[in-house]
């Protein structure tokens, strides 16, 4: 009795809801892959056109004579350098640039950009807070 009730059941309700999604479950236009997108298309006579800018150009920099190899090793010992901070960029790019200035009296406020100072901020992706930002 139980095959009998399965094979009711089965025709009652249809085929299996959970299976696997295929492209025979799917409309005609699905497309089932593993990632990859075709490189071309199916013309009415059924031959495949290959479209030139679908194809991948790998671009491989001669690396002869290079010293490093590609796998980083997770035992390696970790970076000695302290991460970047505004102050410390603050010192390596225009501190310098500016006790130059000083020593040499050439220092003007109104020639800021020289350093790096933008007087507004319009027209930037992202702006400083009012209250942080010097008028």
């Amino acid at each position: 009795m139980g095959l009998l009730s399965e094979v009711t059941r089965g025709l009652v309700r249809g085929t299996d809801r959970t299976a696997a999604w295929m492209s025979k479950r799917g409309p005609q236009s699905f497309y089932k892959s593993c990632g990859a997108h075709p490189l071309g298309y199916l013309t009415c006579s059924q031959k495949f056109k290959l479209v030139p800018e679908k194809v991948p150009c790998l671009v491989v920099p001669d690396l002869s004579g290079f010293k490093l190899r590609p796998y980083v090793s997770y035992r390696a010992p970790a970076g000695s350098e302290q991460p970047l901070t505004a102050r410390a960029l603050f010192q390596q790019m225009v501190a310098s640039k500016i006790e130059k200035d000083v020593k040499a009296c050439t220092l003007s406020l109104q020639q800021l950009e020289k350093y790096g100072f933008e007087p507004t901020q319009e027209g930037k992706l992202f702006q400083l807070f009012p209250k942080n930002f010097v008028h």
